[in-house]
């Protein structure tokens, strides 16, 4: 039975999902057992703080080098072959001899989860131009399912007293297993196949034309800005906000752990719903709601502290900032005159940016003052957003979107 285009945009979809799936999932498997290679490593918390920088560092460093990769072999195989890397490069680190050689495997899997992370978005956004509706989103909620049930597996996996190296290495091979087994269902072509199917001839974004270097850079820096600030809301929370419940506002330690939990669970429910609130209201409408929810809701925690409000106002950043890097994604990648890939790599770069700053930064205002006081940089990322969304896509109108052939509803 011949394949219609129906079935090849849905495989796609659910071979996408999957590498989402499995680029949060490898890596949150690893998270839970972090006292465990402290441990086994003699390591201090200065060691395996470095350590674990080393991650972020290479995903900066080597993440550039996504876009030259997606413009020499698409889109598909890049992120299948780096998730598949990544699944052989955690087992290293459960049987790594000491901490040079610990930060070395963290620089080389920040350096693959880059590429893998915007190939795949670079390769769904084809799913999505095929099926002509956003569906951006729901992909990254599928990456938070996988960041959850992987640290609950990891936790379970601790918990029953694995041994680090089979665990992960249990992890790794169904990580590269379910990698290899997504490419095939991946979509064939070149990167501006679907863009020419809709009739703009890989130009990007329809009805404007290539525009002048210096306001492309301008434009790229502002959706970096706007990536920047969700990222630096979302990690300011998700790193301290754990510490602030407990140690200034007296929660014991289960309640602490809600602070996480509220984030990533309301983060979740936004990008699944996420695609059917951007159809209607266009992504900067949605991003600057956001803002507004991010701003509104944990400046209001701030002034006014207390535990189930902060647990509030967590979950309301989580649901904030949800749909932001997916809207910021999809903007970079409709830039005409670029090559494929080339908008995502930079603007990813960019936002990573948000993650590596913030912790540190909330850090040593916490150490001089409060983290109440650190804090203080949440709502001001939201601000950030909801002032600078304008850069993002406005509602479509019904002539403006294309007609994807066949396109699964």
């Amino acid at each position: 039975m011949a394949t219609t285009a129906d079935d090849t945009a849905l495989r796609a979809r659910v071979a996408v999902a999957a590498l989402f799936f499995g680029n949060a999932f490898v890596f949150a498997n690893v998270v839970p057992r972090f006292p465990e290679i402290k441990a086994g490593l003699d390591l201090s918390n200065a060691q395996l703080g470095t350590a674990i920088a080393a991650m972020p560092l290479g995903a900066l460093l080597v993440g550039l080098l996504a876009s030259p990769l997606i413009r020499r072999f698409g889109s598909a195989r890049p992120a299948v072959v780096t998730l598949a890397l990544m699944g052989g490069n955690v087992v290293l680190i459960g049987v790594v001899p000491g901490f040079g050689a610990l930060c070395a495997v963290m620089f080389v899997a920040g350096s693959l989860d880059a590429i893998t992370d915007i190939a795949m978005n670079a390769h769904g956004l084809r799913v999505q131009r095929r099926y002509g509706r956003s569906i951006l989103n729901s992909f990254h909620g599928v990456w938070s399912i996988g960041a959850v049930l992987g640290g609950l597996a990891g936790a379970g996996a601790a918990q029953a007293g694995l041994s680090l190296t089979a665990h992960l290495a249990l992890t790794g091979a169904l990580t590269a297993a379910a990698a290899v087994v997504s490419l095939p269902f991946l979509l064939p072509g070149a990167e501006d196949t679907e863009r020419t199917a809709a009739g703009d001839g890989g130009a990007g974004r329809a009805g404007r034309g290539a525009r002048p270097v210096l306001r492309v850079i301008g434009f790229l820096g502002l959706l970096g800005l706007v990536g920047a600030a969700a990222a630096s809301a979302e990690d300011a929370s998700a790193s301290w906000g754990s510490l602030y419940l407990r140690d200034e506002l007296g929660a014991n330690a289960f309640v602490g752990g809600l602070a996480f939990v509220s984030l990533q669970s309301a983060q979740t429910v936004g990008r699944l719903l996420g695609d059917r609130v951007v159809r209607r209201l266009g992504d900067r409408l949605t991003a600057r709601l956001g803002g507004a929810l991010v701003t509104a809701g944990m400046g209001a925690a701030l002034l006014w502290p207390s535990v189930p409000g902060t647990v509030v106002g967590f979950g309301l950043v989580g649901l904030g900032v949800a749909t932001v890097i997916p809207a910021v994604f999809h903007a970079a990648d409709e830039l005409p005159g670029l090559w494929p890939g080339a908008g995502i790599t930079v603007t990813a770069f960019l936002l990573r940016i948000g993650f590596l700053l913030p912790p540190p930064l909330v850090g040593l205002v916490a150490d001089a003052e409060s983290i109440r006081l650190g804090l203080v940089a949440v709502p001001l990322a939201g601000l950030v957003i909801l002032l600078a969304a304008g850069v993002l896509e406005g509602r479509a109108k019904a002539a403006d979107v294309p007609e994807a052939a066949a396109a699964p509803r």
